[in-house]
């Protein structure tokens, strides 16, 4: 059964120096109203305990307007202004609710620069785009097709650190769930293999900010060279965000194709509960970490699989795939990083990734079966064993070894 969703498709465009100079300004002042409300608000909560609502915000805004020191603020467009309003309320509700931390201010060389226009601040006519307080439309570059007959409901125009103008539009889209299989696939994350698949495949890691080391590091000489506040330094500084920009555009290519592939051929996807964060304080481990990105790598996981009516199943973080041998369930004591291939003390021999992406895919079929999550070793009072031991012993029985 297909299903609507909504889908951003983003485009590169090429602005006229008029575009590029109004779009500037509408980056400046959303910037200014979102840093102006976020210090009223902070204000009211901690020397007053009060909540300001958007309403009030809203309200405050066409004040400022209305003053000599603000006026240029009636120059570009209202609907950014007020989205912006709307994203600091958003960031205030999760806040409250505890799910983010407090909303922090925007910064000029930090924060990126965008806008967002909603229907009524933009025009839809012959697929050409044009927005509030322009009088030609964006020279878009149709890199793919939008959905046939959609029309875009948000627009979001956005400059990264390396000068590249983007376009998102945000439109209704009807996904076609992928055909049923049987398959299933544990997966094993890593540094030297991106990922292992539980069906022995090891998928290199491409290393890609390795592999533009040297680039970045000659461009960062330059940078450093310069003189602060120079038109020379702006240069070099662009310079060093373009090589960043390569690394990650190749990266996210790789991992698109890497998450369609694994969804499309199984039906159902387990893997790690991984603590990114805490893994990042070691340092001799934390740039190939980085690099690896498995955290771009699981959210590709999560939606694509809502999209195409597959199952990810996310095992806990404590399980121990890589000590636990998927033959007898014994578990090891000690697991160095250098230990990558092991014999278990029933004579069986592993590999190490292979065998705990394995056991990643037992303990997630377990836990699927059961309908709970995998969570840390227990002994059974009957056994003595650990039924985490005893599930992924089951069912690993039907899977051949290499």
């Amino acid at each position: 059964m297909t299903q609507q969703v909504k889908r951003a498709f983003r485009y590169r465009f090429y602005p006229t120096d008029e575009q590029a100079a109004e779009l500037s300004r509408t980056f400046g002042c959303v910037r200014l109203v979102y840093n102006k409300a976020l210090e009223e608000r902070t204000r009211a909560w901690y020397g007053e305990h009060r909540r300001v609502s958007y309403v009030q915000s809203s309200t405050a805004l066409t004040e400022w307007k209305k003053t000599e020191e603000l006026a240029f603020l009636r120059e570009v467009s209202s609907v950014p202004l007020q989205q912006a309003l709307r994203h600091l309320q958003t960031a205030f509700a999760n806040f409250f609710a505890k799910r983010a931390k407090y909303p922090r201010y925007k910064s000029r060389k930090k924060s990126r620069a965008s806008a967002e226009y909603t229907r009524s601040a933009f025009k839809w006519r012959d697929g050409k785009l044009t927005l509030a307080k322009m009088a030609e439309p964006l020279d878009i570059r149709w890199s793919r097709p939008l959905p046939e007959g959609s029309v875009p409901t948000t627009v979001t125009v956005s400059r990264d650190s390396a000068g590249r103008w983007f376009v998102s539009l945000l439109c209704e889209d009807t996904i076609t769930p992928a055909r049923p299989t049987t398959a299933a696939v544990g997966i094993d994350a890593g540094i030297t293999s991106l990922v292992t698949l539980s069906t022995g495949e090891k998928i290199a890691n491409p290393r890609h900010e390795r592999r533009d080391r040297a680039r970045l590091a000659k461009a960062q000489r330059e940078l450093c060279r310069k003189a602060k506040g120079s038109a020379n330094r702006e240069k070099a500084r662009r310079k060093v965000a373009k090589v960043h920009a390569r690394i990650v555009d190749r990266r996210r290519d790789f991992l698109h194709k890497l998450s369609t592939r694994l969804v499309h051929e199984n039906q159902v996807v387990v893997i790690e509960d991984l603590s990114v964060r805490n893994l990042l304080k070691s340092h001799s481990l934390a740039r190939a970490i980085s690099d690896a990105s498995w955290t771009e790598l699981r959210s590709m996981l999560e939606y694509k699989c809502a999209w195409y009516g597959r199952e990810l199943v996310v095992i806990d973080r404590w399980f121990p795939s890589s000590k636990l041998c998927g033959a007898c369930g014994t578990v090891t004591a000690k697991m160095p990083l250098n230990v990558r291939e092991w014999t278990c003390e029933c004579g069986t021999a592993h590999d190490r990734d292979v065998n705990a992406a394995r056991n990643i895919l037992a303990a997630g079929l377990a836990a699927s079966a059961c309908g709970d999550g995998v969570r840390p070793q227990r002994e059974s009072s009957r056994t003595g064993r650990s039924l985490v031991k005893q599930e992924t012993q089951r069912a690993t029985a039907g899977i051949p070894r290499l």
